[in-house]
């Protein structure tokens, strides 16, 4: 993402935020603008130590602030239970669907179009709701998890 586009995104999110109640603070646009430039879904250590942020807030409020963020839907929350967790940042009007390997963790997003929005559009004419979204995640082995086993002889279910 340009640098433009980020500080785009993060005013929209500030304005977001602010039409929300909450009062925006340099360490939470600090925190939006580093999502904004990642383009993957980021852990909380990842954001604690990005340069910006470990120079202007401890640990403890990066987490904060994430948590604060997905109550308010601006944030969503990825990943398995017993991993580590990702977030990646919530832009209306985009989304992303992601694979999630059940053996490391490692998420990727899928490079594909999604034919979920058709379904959307219909359920939003059937139902009556309004401002539908989905987010889907698929769980699998990843190639590098998926070779290791076979490499050590463990039978898989499929």
């Amino acid at each position: 993402m340009k640098k433009a586009e980020i500080e785009s995104l993060a005013e929209a999110c500030a304005e977001r935020l602010r039409n929300r109640g909450l009062r925006r603070t340099r360490a939470l646009d600090l925190l939006i603008r580093e999502m904004a430039g990642r383009d993957k879904p980021v852990t909380i250590a990842e954001l604690a130590q990005a340069k910006s942020l470990k120079e202007n807030c401890d640990p403890a409020t990066v987490y904060r602030l994430l948590i604060k963020l997905e109550e308010h839907g601006m944030v969503r929350r990825l990943g398995l239970h017993d991993r580590a967790t990702y977030f990646t940042l919530v832009t209306p009007g985009h989304h992303h669907d992601y694979l999630v390997c059940t053996g490391c963790g490692k998420i990727e997003e899928v490079d594909m179009d999604c034919p979920v929005g058709s379904l959307e559009r219909k359920l939003e004419k059937a139902s009556g709701f309004r401002h539908m979204y989905h987010e889907l995640e698929f769980f699998g082995i990843c190639p590098g998890c998926h070779d290791g086993r076979e490499r050590k002889g463990v039978a898989h279910c499929c």
